[in-house]
């Protein structure tokens, strides 16, 4: 599977860069990162409205998508492999992963999401966001794998 993470923000490198760059050079799934810069100085209806667009506009055609929202469901780490290798075995090629800016994603993409998670109930810095997902995307394909690194 090819996976494309969409945010809303630009990282400026350093420590969380390098954690998120770690976890995509381990993946065996290509990982590509889309930044979008944010649209601070729109009132915030229309922000949320031009993010989302940029974000759906980054989705690859017929890409799975999952929308990171704070008021999305959970899902462990073992039910998360489960999901991906679902889609996997499904013939799904393609997945995009949405991350919204600080105010979040608009309802559109929520409602156009294949799946709504949230990384639990604390609100986590975007950019730390991008690697706690790599990392899970990494832990997934160990699980599918049987990989020890799961339980390591």
């Amino acid at each position: 599977m090819r996976v494309t993470v969409a945010a809303i923000g630009r990282d400026r490198g350093g420590p969380a860069r390098q954690l998120f760059d770690e976890y995509r050079k381990r993946s065996v799934w290509p990982l590509r990162l889309i930044e979008l810069p944010p649209q601070s100085r729109l009132p915030l209806e229309r922000r949320l409205a031009e993010e989302a667009l940029r974000l759906l506009q980054s989705v690859p055609e017929g890409a799975v998508v999952v929308a990171l929202d704070e008021h999305g469901g959970q899902l462990d780490s073992l039910a998360f492999a489960r999901r991906l290798g679902d889609w996997r075995d499904q013939g799904r090629s393609e997945i995009a992963f949405l991350i919204g800016g600080p105010d979040g994603l608009a309802a559109t993409v929520r409602e156009s999401a294949d799946l709504v998670v949230a990384l639990g109930p604390m609100t986590w810095p975007h950019r730390l966001v991008r690697v706690l997902l790599a990392e899970q995307l990494y832990r997934a394909q160990t699980i599918l794998t049987g990989h020890p690194y799961h339980r390591v």
